[in-house]
């Protein structure tokens, strides 16, 4: 990586079972981002049972995938403390995580329902819930030291898959490299020089699907040259 950036840490930060929290994700309370801060006290006040914090990366850092997303959506993951877990978007990506082999077990869009992920982890570019589920570019530069220290703890990784522009850009900026030389397009592929593939893909959220820009098809064929990918 060609970044140096230390964010805060925070050691008491709590976590749902089953997700592995090293290198150190954001505190429960992380104050980086007021807009977020802000957004996420009104939601605790308006849902006091749920998670309703910087979301976890889910799965093992052994992985030879990583699955980057945009943000935690306010009645999934920002609900269930599990990345992509409560939404439409869970339902299509677990379900293809499924059937290329990334992922066992059952889906029952619950942190608690004992899926599990195969040589994969979830992870998202800004980790707590934005309003409207849009991030602002400052939100996405503070966040991307998480980034790049999770990208620095996984030795065995071959793949990243990018779900959507934002996702794209963070993933570019941490390895340094020209946006304008790797541009975002769906189902795109760019060498990061590192023995690490990007591939790229519209993100898998119900408003994408339903008006036909992703279809179920054209995301399995990114996780289908994905499995390619890391098997070879």
């Amino acid at each position: 990586m060609t970044q140096n950036l230390t964010p805060p840490r925070d050691s008491h930060s709590p976590a749902p079972p089953g997700h592995d929290c090293s290198p150190a994700p954001p505190g429960h309370d992380c104050p980086l981002c007021p807009r977020l801060v802000d957004y996420r006290l009104r939601n605790r006040a308006a849902f006091p049972d749920k998670f309703n914090g910087p979301v976890p990366s889910f799965g093992g850092l052994d992985a030879r995938l990583l699955v980057v997303g945009l943000a935690p959506g306010l009645r999934g993951a920002n609900f269930s403390g599990r990345p992509f877990t409560g939404d439409y978007a869970g339902d299509l990506l677990y379900a293809t995580l499924l059937k290329f082999g990334f992922a066992r077990g059952q889906y029952l869009e619950r942190a608690d329902d004992g899926l599990t992920l195969i040589g994969a982890r979830i992870t998202n570019a800004v980790r707590c819930v934005p309003p409207e589920n849009k991030p602002t570019p400052e939100e996405s530069h503070t966040c991307r030291p998480f980034l790049v220290d999770e990208l620095a703890a996984m030795p065995n990784l071959r793949a990243i898959v990018a779900l959507g522009s934002v996702s794209h850009t963070s993933v570019i900026r941490t390895f340094g490299l020209r946006q304008a030389a790797h541009p975002f397009g769906h189902a795109a592929r760019h060498d990061l020089g590192t023995g690490v593939t990007l591939f790229d893909s519209y993100h898998c959220s119900r408003y994408n699907t339903n008006t036909g820009r992703l279809t179920d098809a054209m995301f399995e064929d990114v996780f289908r040259a994905v499995r390619l990918a890391v098997d070879a």
